[in-house]
C-alpha cells in the first residue's frame, strides 16, 4: 500500500475512534486519541510533499480526508456543548467567588 494512503487510513481510523469516544463522553479516552492524531498529522506533513500520486490514490486520499473532515465536525458536535458547559461552570465559580470576597471584606 502507498504509505501516503495508509497514513490517511490511520488517521481515519483514529477519528473514527475519536468520534465514539465523543458520543459517549470519554473525554480522557477523546484526549489520549487526539495526542495520537497530532502525532500522526506530524508524520503525515512530510510524507504528503513527497511525491505525485496516481489518480486512484487521489481518489482514495480524497475519500479518506472527506471521512476525516465528517468524523471532525461530528467530534465538535459532541464536544462544543461540553466545552459550553464547562464555560458556564467556571463563570459561575468566578461570580460566586468575586461575591463572597465582595461581602466577606476581602
Amino acid at each position: 500500500m502507498n504509505p501516503v494512503i495508509e497514513n490517511y487510513e490511520q488517521l481515519s481510523s483514529i477519528m473514527g475512534e475519536m468520534r465514539a469516544a465523543a458520543a459517549q463522553g470519554d473525554w480522557d479516552r477523546l484526549e489520549l486519541l487526539e495526542k495520537q492524531c497530532s502525532q500522526r498529522v506530524a508524520t503525515m506533513k512530510a510524507l504528503d510533499s513527497a511525491g505525485r500520486l496516481d489518480e486512484n490514490t487521489r481518489r482514495r486520499k480524497a475519500a479518506l480526508i472527506r471521512k476525516i473532515l465528517a468524523d471532525d465536525a461530528e467530534i465538535r458536535n459532541h464536544v462544543e456543548p461540553w466545552v459550553a458547559q464547562l464555560q458556564y461552570l467556571m463563570q459561575s465559580t468566578r461570580q460566586e467567588r468575586r461575591l463572597q470576597q465582595a461581602y466577606s471584606g476581602s
